[in-house]
């Protein structure tokens, strides 16, 4: 099929919206909404409210204030989000950086012998290499303005703070002793496959929300594994492990939680996301929710 659409305005954007059976309470709000947010991204929010997709209707009753309820739900959750994937990938990063000096030196990544093939920390390093020279923080200039050797690369707990989350998550993966990235994971009671599944996660998570992409009813393309361990009974349970909501942001949300735990000796991640799902009265059942996940554990404490 030929593609032969015509641009549309604004007015009749709206007029659009109306032939389709929305209600539009406020024909000029509407327009201004859309003349900032743009038709086709606010296309993902009001498909559940949608009878018939092929031809565009909308059930009855349903507003353009709830499609524009919704979207301000996704916006406030992924700022949630990224409020607690900054302090993990902080913790994360001062854990390999701490791990990664003591048991192999200031400058151990630079060592490629400490990855698992000389590929990988060739791509690893030269990554940092690109992070460093675009980086305009004090401690670069301080250090190449003060040390010759090694040229241009900081210790190991410098550089970990011009790491993006993606170079870190491909760094912890590749590495080759299996006591220190054993050693990093044990800080978050958590097996090394588990946590390096997770780190890769968070950055694919992250890129959504830095993006300002739909983080709300979106089917993940990278997932994250689900811890099995005995010991990690009591975190497992709060999983929906049904086929159809693994790809969704439930499970996100429980590692989430569990991690602020661990890091964070008071934080409010937990009260927030409750009070933000009823605020908007969200169903969260399009987000991966078991129906009884106010009463698992991991909701509760």
């Amino acid at each position: 099929m030929k593609f032969n659409k015509p641009a549309t305005t604004f007015k009749e954007q709206v007029n659009i919206l109306i032939d389709r059976g929305m209600n539009v309470q406020d024909e000029e709000e509407a327009e201004y909404y859309l003349s900032h947010l743009n038709y086709s991204r606010l296309g993902a929010y009001w498909l559940p409210f949608e009878v018939d997709h092929s031809n565009h209707k909308f059930k009855s009753g349903v507003t353009f204030k709830d499609v524009l309820d919704l979207y301000i739900f996704d916006r406030e959750l992924r700022l949630l989000v990224l409020d607690a994937i900054e302090r993990i990938e902080v913790s994360i990063r001062t854990q390999w950086a701490y791990h990664m000096a003591h048991k192999h030196g200031a400058h151990s990544h630079l060592n490629a012998n400490l990855s698992v093939n000389n590929n990988w920390h060739e791509r690893n390093l030269a990554s940092l290499k690109k992070e460093l020279t675009r980086s305009d923080e004090v401690f670069v200039h301080h250090y190449n303005n003060t040390y010759t050797n090694p040229a241009k690369i900081p210790p190991v707990w410098s550089v970990c703070e011009v790491m993006s989350l993606g170079l870190l998550s491909r760094w912890y993966k590749s590495l080759n002793p299996a006591q220190t990235r054993t050693a990093i994971a044990r800080t978050y009671n958590l097996p090394v496959n588990v946590l390096t599944s997770f780190v890769e996660h968070l950055a694919y998570i992250r890129n959504i929300c830095a993006h300002h992409s739909r983080l709300w009813n979106r089917r993940m393309t990278k997932t994250m594994q689900i811890p099995r361990s005995n010991h990690l009974s009591k975190l497992i349970t709060n999983f929906n492990l049904d086929a159809g909501s693994q790809r969704k942001l439930y499970n996100t949300l429980v590692m989430l939680a569990y991690l602020m735990d661990i890091i964070c000796m008071e934080h409010h991640f937990r009260p927030r996301l409750k009070e933000l799902l009823l605020k908007h009265n969200i169903d969260t059942r399009m987000m991966g929710f078991p129906t009884d996940w106010e009463q698992l554990p991991i909701w509760k404490e």
